[in-house]
C-alpha cells in the first residue's frame, strides 16, 4: 500500500501543478487549456483509485498518466512543439511536475509488478498415474 500512496501523491502533485498553470493562463489556450484540466481531473481520479481500488489496473493508470504527461511535455520542448506550444526545461513548476511524473511511472510500474506477482495463482504440478 505504501507504493500506491507514493504513486497517488505523485499523480496529485502533477495534477496540482497543471491546475496552477491552468489558472496562470493556460486556460486560454484552445488545446492545451482543456488538456491541462483533463490532466487535473484524471490525476484526482487516479489518486482516489490507487487508494480505494485494489486492482493492479490503478497503478497501471498512474504509470500511464506519468508517461503521457511527461511525454507530452517532452514533445512540447522540441523544435516542433506541441499544438503550437513551445516549452523549456526551466522553472520550479516544470521540475516539480517532471519529477512527480517520473515517480508516478516508477511507483506505478513497481506496484503493478508486485501486485501481479503476488496475485498470480500458483499451479500445482500433478503426477497423474504415479
Amino acid at each position: 500500500m505504501t507504493v500506491r500512496l507514493v504513486a497517488a501523491v505523485a499523480v496529485l502533485v502533477s495534477a496540482g501543478v497543471h491546475l496552477k498553470l491552468w489558472f496562470d493562463g493556460f486556460r486560454h489556450d484552445n488545446v492545451v487549456g482543456p488538456a491541462f484540466m483533463l490532466n487535473v481531473v484524471a490525476g484526482v481520479v487516479i489518486a482516489v483509485l490507487l487508494v480505494a481500488w485494489k486492482s493492479w489496473l490503478a497503478p497501471l493508470l498512474a504509470a500511464g498518466f506519468g508517461i503521457a504527461t511527461l511525454g507530452a511535455f517532452t514533445i512540447s520542448t522540441t523544435s516542433a512543439g506541441l499544438f503550437g506550444d513551445h516549452e523549456k526545461w526551466s522553472g520550479g513548476y516544470v521540475w516539480a511536475a517532471a519529477i512527480a511524473e517520473a515517480v508516478a511511472i516508477v511507483a506505478g510500474l513497481y506496484a503493478v509488478s508486485r501486485e501481479r506477482r503476488t496475485s498470480t495463482p500458483v499451479r500445482e504440478h500433478s503426477t497423474v498415474g504415479s
